[in-house]
C-alpha cells in the first residue's frame, strides 16, 4: 500500500512537535487507522533500543507506542547523538556510522538524506499514514540545501505541512509568520495550517491575532492546544530536563533525588520514572548544596563519559559525590555515571580520549572502552523483583568485589549499573526507593509507570481530538 504522510514542523525546538505528533499517531489508531511516526534525523541523547537491536530516539519509540505499531529502525534512519559542541556520533538504521563534524552540516549528509528517503519509502509501503516530526525550525535557511527532515522531506513526498507554535515562549505570532516568510515558494506551498501549542487563557482573546496571521499568510490555523500539565515524559531534549519537577511549596515530597546535570546527559529519561513516584522530588542540577541535601544522589548517563567526569571533578562536585559516599547517603550511577564510580576508565583503541583516566573509585570495577557499542534489552532480578531495562554503551565496567546489583554491583551505599530503564519497573523502583531512603513510603494504589505513559499519550490524543480541526487533519492525509 502507499502511504498519505504529514510533516508537523516547528517554529523552534520544543515547540511541541513530538508531542503533537504523538497525540495524532494515537488519535488516528483509535480511529482504526494502520498509522506509524517518522523523523528522518533527530539529534538527541536520549535514545531507546528496539526489539531487533536498533537504536532510535525515545521520541519516536513513544510515538510508535502511541501509534500502536511495533518501533523499528526505519521510523528514525538517522540518529546524531552529540558528542561535543562541534562532533556529533552517527547512528544509521540504528547502528554506529561514524560522525558528523559541524562544518559537515549543511553539505556533508547526502548518504544520510538518501538513507532517510528510503526508510520513509520503506515505511510507506507498510502503513496507511506517516506522520512525520521535523527537527528544529524550517526556517533554518542556512541549512535548507541539505535538509531531508523539515521542507526537504515535504518536497520529496508532497506532504502537508502543519507549524506549530509555542506560545508560552512568547511571540509565537511573530515566530509563525516569519518561518513561513523565510520559505521559499513551492516550500511555503506545502504549508498547510497552523497549530499554537500551551495556551493558558481564554482564546478568544487571541483570535484577532489568528486571524490577522491567516491574511499575511494565507495559512489557516488548525487549533490551540492548551497548556497540558500532566504531559511531561520521554523528553528528546536536555533543555527541557526536569520540566515534570515537582513545585518546591507541594505538599507530599518526602523524598529528595539529586541528579548531577552533566553537560552532556544521556537517557536522562531514567530519572522520569523516579519522578513520576507520589512523595518524589527530583532536581536535575549543578547547585552543589541541592545535591548535598538530597536523600539520594544520582550520576545519570553520559554521552561523553571523560569529559564530563573532568567537568565533574572542575566544578568540585566530585567532592559532594565522595562526601555522600563517605557519609553513607545512597549514590546511584547509571551508565555512564556508573562508569565515573568504578576505579579507572581504560580507553585503548580512542573511543573517547585515548588512555587511561582515574575513575572515583567508589565501586569495586574497572571500565574499559572497546570499538563494539553494546545494544541489548537485558532481564534480571533484584531482591526477587524482575527487571526489564535496555543498554547502550561502549564501555564496560567489569566489577571484582562487592555485590552483585543488576549488570553491575553496589559497594556500601554506593551502587552502579548500566541498564537503562530498570526504574521503570515498579516494583524494584518501589523496593530499591525503600531500601535506600527511609523517608520514601509507597503509595498504595499509585499508577504505574506504565499506565502514566499511556494516560499522557491519551491525553494528547485527546487534545488533538477536541483542539484540533480533525476534520482538516483526515483529509490532508486522504482520510
Amino acid at each position: 500500500m502507499t502511504a498519505r504522510g504529514l510533516l508537523v514542523a516547528g517554529t523552534s525546538s520544543d515547540a511541541g512537535k513530538s508531542l503533537l505528533t504523538t497525540g495524532i499517531c494515537r488519535y488516528l489508531a483509535r480511529l482504526g487507522v494502520d498509522v506509524a511516526p517518522f523523523k528522518s534525523q533527530n539529534m538527541s541523547n536520549n535514545s531507546m533500543v528496539c526489539a531487533d537491536g536498533a537504536e532510535i530516539g525515545r521520541a519516536q519509540y513513544l510515538q510508535a507506542q502511541a501509534a500502536r505499531v511495533e518501533p523499528d529502525s526505519s521510523m528514525n534512519p538517522v540518529l546524531l547523538k552529540p558528542g561535543s559542541d562541534r562532533r556529533s556520533h552517527i547512528v544509521l538504521r540504528g547502528t554506529p556510522a561514524g560522525t558528523l563534524r559541524a562544518g559537515e552540516f549543511a553539505t556533508g549528509r547526502r548518504h544520510l538524506a538518501a538513507a532517510a528517503f528510503e526508510a520513509y519509502s520503506e515505511l510507506a509501503g507498510r502503513h496507511q499514514v506517516i506522520v512525520c516530526e521535523g527537527a528544529g525550525s524550517p526556517a533554518e535557511i542556512n541549512l535548507r540545501s541539505g535538509d531531508y527532515v523539515n521542507m526537504g522531506l515535504a518536497r520529496e513526498f508532497g506532504l502537508p505541512v502543519i507549524v506549530v507554535g509555542d506560545i508560552d515562549r512568547g511571540g509565537v505570532l511573530a515566530a509563525l509568520y516569519g518561518t513561513v516568510g523565510l520559505l521559499d515558494e513551492q516550500d511555503r506551498a506545502l504549508v498547510a495550517g497552523f497549530v499554537i501549542n500551551k495556551f493558558r487563557g481564554d482564546v478568544s482573546l487571541l483570535q484577532p491575532g489568528l486571524d490577522r496571521i491567516s491574511d499575511l499568510t494565507g495559512v489557516p490555523f488548525w487549533g490551540v492546544v492548551p497548556w497540558l500539565p500532566e504531559v511531561w515524559l520521554d523528553g528528546e531534549d536536555t533543555l527541557v530536563t526536569g520540566r515534570w519537577r515537582s513545585d518546591p511549596a507541594a505538599p507530599g515530597a518526602t523524598t529528595r533525588v539529586g541528579a548531577v546535570r552533566f553537560p552532556r546527559l544521556s537517557n536522562v529519561t531514567d530519572l522520569d520514572a523516579l519522578a513520576s513516584e507520589p512523595g518524589v522530588r527530583v532536581d536535575v542540577t549543578t547547585d552543589p548544596a541541592v545535591l548535598r541535601s538530597a536523600d539520594v544522589l544520582v550520576l545519570p548517563g553520559s554521552r561523553s563519559t571523560v569529559d564530563d567526569l573532568d567537568w565533574l571533578r572542575r566544578s568540585g562536585l566530585d567532592r559532594v559525590v565522595r562526601d555522600a559516599a563517605a557519609a553513607g547517603r545512597p549514590v546511584l550511577g547509571i551508565c555512564g555515571g556508573y562508569q565515573m564510580l568504578t576505579r579507572r576508565i581504560e580507553d585503548p583503541d580512542g573511543i573517547e580520549k585515548t588512555g587511561v583516566v582515574d575513575g572515583l573509585d567508589l565501586l569495586p570495577a574497572v571500565t574499559r572502552f572497546g570499538a563494539a557499542k553494546v545494544l541489548g534489552r537485558p532481564v534480571g532480578a533484584w531482591e526477587g523483583h524482575p527487571v526489564r531495562a535496555y543498554e547502550i554503551h561502549h564501555g564496560v565496567a567489569a566489577p571484582d568485589g562487592g555485590e552483585p546489583f543488576l549488570d553491575g554491583v553496589r559497594s556500601g551505599s554506593v551502587w552502579g549499573t548500566t541498564w537503562h530503564g530498570a526504574f521503570e519497573n515498579d516494583d524494584f523502583r518501589r523496593a530499591w526507593l525503600a531500601t535506600v531512603a527511609p523517608s520514601f513510603t509507597a503509595v498504595p494504589g499509585a499508577p504505574s509507570f506504565g499506565e502514566r505513559r499511556e494516560r499522557m499519550i491519551d491525553t494528547l490524543a485527546d487534545a488533538v481530538a477536541e483542539h484540533v480541526d480533525t476534520d482538516r487533519l483526515l483529509r490532508a492525509v486522504g482520510l
